[in-house]
């Protein structure tokens, strides 16, 4: 596949994925509809934006209302969960969103990253901006410190999924092979981290 259409096709896949993962956790806290709206977006868009603001262009979400377009059907669907299931954060389905959008959003770094021709390092080192950002601004939002900065295993399976496009597009040359390979990885070691209660220890247990 051409770089537009993998980076697309992610691209659209991660926006629908965060912005429902946001959203729902904004629902759980108590946010109005306009609130809720808000940090499903700034979680849709958090990542791609600060990514776009590294490699000095635009931001893909000023760019294109199919963008917002994309956002704003994570957030209906969060709200439709929310209708079901009291905790629609918590939810299988918002978790498996959340590892998905992660995956994506991993891979679209990546590939941005490499076409402006950043050195391996900011290769991997923008993927995992464009995959945790997002997340972390919402979670400034909702008063609470980003997890991603405490012990969970989150950002590191996208520093895996940089590193793999890294490898892959090194050996073959095909940005398609390893933007697959990239999402694969995210998103495999993700759902392994969270199926097995995986979280990496602190400092202070570590020197207690």
């Amino acid at each position: 596949m051409p770089f537009d259409s993998v980076f697309w096709v992610a691209n659209g896949v991660g926006l629908v994925a965060f912005a429902l993962v946001g959203a729902s956790k904004a629902v759980r806290e108590g946010f109005d509809p306009f609130g809720v709206a808000v940090v499903g977006l700034v979680t849709a868009f958090g990542g791609g934006t600060t990514r776009d603001v590294l490699v000095s262009r635009l931001p893909l979400s000023l760019q294109s209302l199919s963008n917002v377009g994309f956002g704003l059907a994570g957030v209906a669907l969060a709200v439709v969960l929310s209708t079901l299931v009291d905790e629609p954060d918590r939810h299988p389905y918002t978790v498996f969103a959340d590892a998905v959008g992660l995956g994506a959003f991993a891979t679209t770094g990546a590939l941005v990253a490499a076409d402006v021709g950043v050195s391996p390092f900011g290769v991997v080192t923008i993927a995992t901006v464009n995959a945790v950002g997002g997340g972390a601004l919402a979670d400034v939002l909702l008063d609470r410190p980003p997890f991603v900065l405490i012990r969970d295993v989150y950002a590191s399976c996208a520093v895996f999924g940089g590193c793999t496009y890294v490898a892959l597009a090194a050996a073959t040359g095909a940005s398609g092979l390893a933007a697959g390979g990239c999402a694969a990885v995210t998103v495999g070691a993700r759902v392994v981290a969270v199926r097995r209660g995986w979280q990496l220890p602190t400092v202070r247990e570590r020197l207690a």
